[in-house]
């Protein structure tokens, strides 16, 4: 039906899986902010840190660490080193 998803162009495609994602989500910072405000600052400072780091971890594996030259990169190396054995 042309004109089905206006206005929601994730209607049929993603919103069910999305929908639990969000909520997660949305619940985790209410809770996370909860707990921050009521934390004391050298403690807030450090857990930001740790966060911030392992973000960084998972940032650098997902865009970096994973990128399609790596995986030729590898293959053309067992290629030849298959070839030399």
């Amino acid at each position: 039906m042309v004109g089905d998803t206006v206005g929601d162009p994730f209607k049929d495609t993603s919103s069910v899986a999305m929908n639990p994602i969000i909520k997660f989500t949305t619940l985790f910072g209410l809770l996370a902010v909860e707990l921050a405000t009521e934390m004391q600052t050298s403690t807030r400072l450090l857990l930001a840190a740790i966060f911030f780091a392992v973000s960084v971890v998972f940032v650098w594996r997902s865009f970096y660490g994973m990128r399609i030259e790596a995986g030729i990169r590898v293959a053309e190396t067992q290629r030849a080193t298959a070839k030399a054995a």
